[in-house]
């Protein structure tokens, strides 16, 4: 066994010692050259040493170099993960570590083989590196094999129908009560309300199939349709599983829509027409059948009451994922009782193992935030406990069974609701099967309610899932079918790089623009329409602009016979047979009249567009597979233009949208300088373009054109390939990966990596659109990981190129403004829309309800001395969430750890007064009920400006956590040259302060600023109460 050494000399690494930026330390006072610099450390013995931290070793002394203020250490590891600092004079007397820290933290790396490197320490800053040696290797015949084409999975070229089968078609009255007697609250069935049963089954979608071939359709998909609760809700508050997503059996079809055999039955003819059938299932939630004795239903905090093992102790979940759960007692485990209500209840759901309630959280109702996001109840409906393997395993058993049924694909409820492991299990087992029985084309695709790529992505990238609906899609297709600037769509479309990993990315996406919860894209564009015939318009310009760009369009059944509706979720929920429902009768219809009556028109103005649409995709493949490439997109209403790249026949087709109500023109580069684009959609004159491959097009308002290239796209000059990445770049958490070539031209660049020393490359992805880039999750990496990586370009001529780099794995950066806590221009509002809305007033027309950024009585106001927007509220106790908007809208909003759109923010109130505050410098929001508010008060507070000195209460130098690691900070460059003093105050008060040690009331911390403009941290550790100051 290796000797510990002492303690001090083996610090623990500190986590912010390899953040994104260095850690800098003020210089050292000059000292006499060192007769002796060693490189000491747990990697001394593999390097020579007899043992390890050994100052006086000489076989790990550094030689001096020619410049008399570096020197260097080569040596070969073999593959582990060792720590390392310098030592001077054979002694511990002097030493440094991370940052060039006198006597800090031990530096660590890893690598994955044995590994040439070379350690270099810089005697004026004290800065010790490690650089591998023998990396970026010159383009080799070895590149080729990783000189890979783009993804494209079997799922690049569906286009969908989804249903909700109880409001289709009813082809057999026999089953419209579902095998149940009584009235409607007792069989659910009801034709004459909208919550209720009405009838539709799968007789009759199996009726209707060759309607909705007739659109194009290649993949239909089905709400869920297995057995339901039939009616669940409070007295007078009832309504029906008519929707499919309070389920009880999960292996059995509702007997309101027919059986097991009509769905096979379906399958099989919808097979024989050439379409696909998906499901839509549900894993995180069942109908809600338990009830809790305490008769109170809010989400209680694992925090404030833990669960506990059968024998009554507490223990923390997420030490038990993926492997044996302790015994848990439904009677005392949980912070609520679950009980049934009856032993009808006890037994109703199926498989029998969903009857035991230790299979579910049993927290109280979500708050659609933190921690109750996977472990709330979805709206009183019993949320199970999928951090469980009973759970995951009996999920997985579920799904392969309907895997054999032969369904061709899930679409899966609310996946952002489940924590990621269960995916990780889940999915890998349903494709598993899938492949076990030869349908290697099966595809799953999950719910996650978010617009934000970087979001969305990591479901499908960490979690496992082949994709995510688009919502982002959703968001700016209908916005720039509104009129909205097209630069933001092209933007949405840059950002596609996120999805990019080995088995995925943003072409197997399913697009859309409205659906069963949201609403109907109608509805949506209603408010920018002058006219019927303007909505019309926007209507046809929104899907023909869905069906263009790159992903899998959906459609959302009754969208093609008109349909607004005037709402979403039951008001989106329409009859396509003749309805019985008053409101739904009531509702304008486009392109046909209201009123009840079948509505299967194929000569609908809307059918024949989709179905023209279908054809033009059929037709033309790249427009559903073919490389995306942004041309240009107008900063307001006007043009936004794509290219579309066949590979198969080395041609360029033009995509160009005109969002504007004018004829609108523009002028941008392609990849073609020969021949004439020739129109195939939307547009009657080709389009010739300049020597150069600059084309000028012109077209209509409100419309789409495609054109494409009679020539095959211009021979590029030999690739060539620069990783962006600087040698010895540190990276965190999802690491942007990127690459530039050197040639304008079709191209796909393959990013691959590997641990320092290691032989076998792995591929993170392929990018077949500038910028080039893929984003690398390095976060469960040890820190000071050695990663080398590969840039591999792909020329559509297929000549290839390739270059490598080499980085090191740190602490990511704090999410937020980035740019430290100084002041910044203002927005003209800030507001904390959210759960909370109504408790603030906001209840009064034009912005009622929750969640309204542009309430008047949800507004923060900003204080003119500190930079920080601030408000009051009295609210009641509970659990809320909300975020902060900025401008009264929900364009740019910030999240849980200032993140741009990031989470919602939860919170537990007591009740009473609560202040929120938002800094815009970094972006973070916060309440003084979320934890204290913490100050730097001390005589250098009037040198930053707005306030006075030794002012506990102001909060321009406020601390901030925003990656919620307990450490908090504030930086400044405002600070002038100079010798300060300052301590902690929490709460806006002198009440409690700490000073040097952690000492309540404690001494004043002294520090000094070298230089103005210097940055100066204060980073407070609220575990120790320890302040540190540093200024450089």
């Amino acid at each position: 066994m290796r000797p510990t050494p002492p303690r001090r000399f083996l610090a623990s690494l500190a986590i912010g010692a390899l953040a994104i930026a260095p850690i800098l330390w003020s210089a050292a006072p000059a000292q006499a050259e060192p007769t002796m610099v060693a490189l000491v450390g747990s990697l001394q013995s593999e390097l020579g040493c007899a043992a390890d931290w050994d100052p006086a070793c000489a076989a790990t002394t550094m030689t001096p170099n020619a410049d008399a203020s570096t020197y260097t250490l080569e040596g070969t590891l073999p593959a582990g993960s060792y720590e390392f600092k310098v030592a001077l004079d054979g002694s511990w007397t002097v030493n440094y570590g991370a940052g060039g820290a006198p006597d800090g933290p031990n530096i660590p790396v890893t690598v994955g083989g044995p590994a040439q490197v070379r350690f270099t320490y810089d005697a004026a800053s004290h800065i010790v590196s490690v650089t591998p040696l023998g990396t970026g290797a010159p383009t080799s015949t070895a590149d080729a094999a990783y000189a890979l084409k783009s993804l494209r999975s079997s799922l690049t070229k569906e286009r969908f129908y989804f249903v909700m089968a109880d409001r289709f078609a009813n082809g057999s009255r026999a089953n419209d009560s579902g095998g149940l007697t009584g009235g409607p609250l007792t069989t659910g069935f009801d034709p004459t309300s909208k919550g209720f049963y009405h009838g539709g089954d799968l007789k009759g979608l199996k009726g209707k199939l060759d309607y909705i071939k007739g659109m194009g359709t290649t993949a239909i998909w089905l709400t869920p349709s297995f057995k339901n609760k039939p009616v669940q809700g409070a007295a007078g508050q009832e309504s029906a599983g008519y929707h499919g997503y309070w389920v009880t059996d999960f292996t059995q079809v509702d007997p309101h829509l027919g059986t097991n055999a009509d769905m096979r039955a379906l399958i099989r003819a919808a097979h024989a027409k050439g379409m696909k059938v998906f499901f839509d299932i549900i894993t995180n939630h069942t109908a809600d059948v338990i009830d809790y004795r305490e008769g109170q239903y809010s989400y209680i905090s694992k925090e404030k009451d833990p669960y506990l093992d059968a024998d009554g102790n507490a223990f923390d979940d997420r030490d038990f994922v993926g492997r044996e759960f302790p015994a848990m007692d439904a009677q005392t485990s949980f912070p609520y009782t679950p009980f049934y209500h009856s032993d009808a209840d006890a037994t109703s759901r199926v498989p029998a193992w969903l009857n035991d309630p230790t299979m579910y959280h049993n927290r109280g109702d979500s708050v659609w935030a933190g921690e109750s996001n996977t472990y709330g109840d979805f709206i009183g409906l019993d949320d199970l406990f999928t951090e469980r393997p009973e759970v995951v395993s009996g999920m997985g058993e579920i799904y392969k069974t309907w895997v054999d049924f032969g369904i061709d694909g899930f679409r899966i409820d609310t996946v952002k609701h489940v924590n990621l492991e269960f995916w990780q299990q889940f999915v890998p087992d349903i494709l598993g099967e899938a492949a076990r029985i030869g349908n290697r084309d099966f595809f799953a695709f999950g719910e996650v309610y978010d617009s934000s790529p970087e979001y969305l992505s990591r479901f499908s990238t960490e979690g496992k899932l082949q994709a995510t609906l688009d919502f982002g899609f959703q968001a700016k297709g209908i916005d720039i079918a509104k009129g909205g600037a097209p630069s933001s769509l092209a933007d949405l479309f840059a950002k596609d790089d996120w999805y990019i990993d080995a088995d995925s990315n943003g072409y197997q996406t399913p697009t859309f623009l409205g659906n069963h919860d949201m609403g109907r894209a109608a509805l949506f564009l209603q408010s920018a329409s002058a006219t019927d015939a303007e909505l019309m318009q926007r209507w046809r310009f929104a899907n023909a602009l869905m069906y263009t760009v790159r992903g899998n369009p959906v459609t959302y059944y009754g969208d093609e016979q008109g349909f607004i509706g005037t709402g979403g979720d039951q008001l989106a929920r329409q009859d396509m047979f003749a309805s019985q429902v008053e409101i739904y009768n009531g509702e304008k219809v486009l392109g046909g009249a209201s009123g009840s009556m079948n509505r299967y028109r194929t000569n609908h103005p809307f059918y024949r567009w989709l179905h023209e649409l279908a054809e033009l995709r059929s037709r033309h493949p790249a427009l559903a597979d073919g490389a995306q490439i942004n041309r240009y997109a107008a900063a307001s209403a006007g043009i936004f233009a794509i290219s579309r790249f066949d590979r198969r026949t080395n041609t360029e087709y033009l995509v160009v949208a005109n969002n504007a109500t004018t004829q609108q023109s523009a002028t941008f580069d392609t990849w073609t300088s020969r021949g004439s684009f020739v129109p195939v959609f939307g547009a009657k004159r080709p389009v010739r373009p300049a020597a150069g491959g600059q084309v000028t097009v012109t077209v209509p308002p409100l419309s789409v054109a495609v054109w494409r290239a009679s020539a095959p796209i211009d021979r590029a000059a030999a690739p060539s390939v620069a990783l962006s990445l600087a040698d010895g770049s540190t990276v965190a958490g999802r690491a942007e990966i990127g690459a530039t070539i050197g040639t304008d031209t079709a191209a796909d660049v393959t990013f691959l990596y590997r641990q320092v020393g290691a032989s076998t490359w792995s591929v993170l992805g392929t990018d077949d659109n500038a910028p080039y880039r893929v984003f690398h999750d390095v976060s469960r990496m040890p820190i000071g990981t050695v990663l080398e990586y590969r840039a591999v370009v792909r020329q559509s001529d297929h000549r290839y190129a390739a270059d490598g780099g080499w980085a090191v794995t740190g602490k990511p950066a704090p999410a937020g403004g980035g740019g430290g806590n100084d002041p910044v221009a203002q927005p003209a509002a800030v507001s904390v829309p959210g759960t909370h809305n109504s408790e603030m007033g906001c209840t009064g027309d034009p912005n009622a309800g929750d969640w309204q950024p542009a309430c008047d009585l949800d507004q923060l106001q900003l204080d003119a001395a500190s930079q920080i927007w601030q408000g009051t509220w009295d609210i009641p106790a509970g659990q809320w969430s909300y975020k902060a908007a900025i401008n009264r809208a929900w364009d740019e909003n910030y999240g849980a750890g200032g993140v741009a759109g990031g989470e919602n923010i939860a919170y537990e109130h007591a009740g009473g007064a609560i202040t929120f505050y938002y800094d815009h410098a970094t972006h973070w929001v916060t309440s003084s009920a979320q934890g204290p508010i913490l100050t730097i008060p001390g005589n250098f507070q009037s040198k930053i400006g707005g306030c006075g000195d030794w002012q506990p209460q102001c909060m321009r130098p406020w601390l901030q956590d925003l990656d919620g690691d307990g450490t908090y900070t504030f930086v400044t460059s405002l600070i002038p040259a100079g010798s300060y003093e300052g301590k902690v105050a929490e709460g806006l008060s002198w009440t409690v302060n700490y000073g040097v040690g952690g000492v309540p009331d404690g001494p004043n911390y002294a520090f000094t600023v070298p230089a103005d403009g210097a940055k100066t941290t204060f980073s407070y550790d609220s575990a120790t109460h320890v302040l540190t100051v540093t200024s450089l």
